[in-house]
């Protein structure tokens, strides 16, 4: 087997965007953080991009609801091994940054240097994992539904008492 230069690719997904970084196990960074369309031809001409930079590759992104999905799929599809991210893990990692800046260019250089950290312990995207994040997005909204439901039953129980207050007997 080849000894293959290890390479990350951070990816920060948001709504209107998607911004990638990839850096080198040396921390020389290969790709500056730049901006990518929220398009399947954005997508290709990142992976072709990749396919230049080559090495031995790991994509890692934030599960952040679900702008995650798209890019992953196409990813995971075009042969990558692509590991989705608990934010929360990615937020709390320390990679002894002097800059406390949050910009989409220092987040896509901090997912790469967490995925340099935690290289061994990166988990590949699988379908098991989008079908537990679909049921958890699902139990999610079922519980988001009950506190509505139940906050519109009291006040509408609350209006009704105002409305027609209750009547006592006189005994």
């Amino acid at each position: 087997m080849m000894n293959q230069t290890i390479t990350t690719v951070g990816i920060d997904v948001s709504k209107g965007k998607r911004a990638v970084a990839v850096r080198r196990a040396d921390r020389k960074i290969v790709l500056p953080p730049v901006q990518i369309d929220h398009t399947a031809d954005g997508v290709s001409r990142l992976v072709e991009q990749l396919r230049e930079i080559g090495g031995d590759m790991r994509i890692v992104m934030e599960h952040t609801r679900m702008y995650w999905r798209p890019i992953a799929h196409m990813l995971r599809a075009a042969g990558y091994f692509v590991s989705v991210v608990n934010a929360i893990r990615i937020h709390n990692f320390s990679d002894n940054s002097l800059q406390k800046m949050k910009t989409d260019k220092t987040d896509t250089l901090k997912i790469a240097n967490y995925g340099l950290a935690f290289w061994t312990d990166l988990r590949n995207f699988s379908d098991e994992d989008e079908t537990i994040q679909m049921l958890k997005m699902q139990c999610l909204l079922y519980e988001r539904t009950q506190k509505t439901s139940v906050e519109l039953q009291n006040g509408l129980i609350s209006l009704l008492d105002q409305t027609f207050p209750p009547q006592r007997s006189v005994a």
